[in-house]
């Protein structure tokens, strides 16, 4: 008789099937916490890296782009060059650009850079060109003639032969975007209407 009360007696060699259940749903419930936490973090880290590229890319790639020549406006009488006209459009997918105007409303900066001088924020007037909603804010399918007036602190008179073939660069500067360089040389001699190369 006390070999079969044997078999009843307590032994603590191995988990019940219900102890080895609540172990396993712990384990389940802190891996899945754990998941939880690592997941959130990584879509917040690239959420914000996303964010970053995204304005990155926006501010490494030029929002405008020059359509057209350059050309330029001479005072033949007094031999200089008085106005720059450069037109601008949107690049391919850009989101709108605003314009606004010169001198302390401007959302666009034009400077110029010659061997002798630095102008960082020229003096110049917007026309929008063809099809426009009469806002100052460049969109898909405008265009944009910037009017850029030259002071004559440049010196661009022929007649002294200093601005004879003179190299020159405006920069034009969006308010979101990278910097239009445009460099182009004076010419030789003063007309009306020069197409600067």
């Amino acid at each position: 008789m006390k070999g079969i009360f044997n078999i009843f007696r307590k032994d603590e060699k191995a988990f019940t099937g219900l102890e080895s259940a609540i172990v396993l749903t712990a384990f389940v419930v802190v891996a899945a916490v754990f998941s939880y936490v690592v997941l959130g973090a990584g879509f917040t880290t690239s959420d914000t890296a996303k964010k970053t590229i995204d304005e990155g890319v926006k501010q490494t790639t030029s929002s405008v782009e020059l359509a057209g020549d350059v050309i330029a406006k001479g005072d033949t009488t007094n031999e200089k060059v008085k106005y720059l006209l450069v037109t601008l459009q949107l690049t391919a997918g850009q989101s709108p650009v605003d314009i606004g105007e010169s001198n302390g409303t401007g959302k666009m900066i034009v400077s110029y850079t010659d061997n002798s001088t630095y102008i960082p924020d020229m003096e110049w007037k917007s026309t929008f060109i063809g099809a426009n909603d009469t806002d100052k804010v460049l969109e898909q399918h405008e265009r944009v003639e910037l009017n850029i007036t030259l002071p004559d602190s440049l010196s661009m008179l022929t007649t002294t032969g200093q601005a004879v073939n003179r190299e020159f660069r405006l920069e034009l500067k969006p308010s979101v975007g990278a910097i239009v360089p445009i460099t182009r040389i004076t010419p030789p001699q003063i007309d009306g209407v020069m197409n600067l190369r």
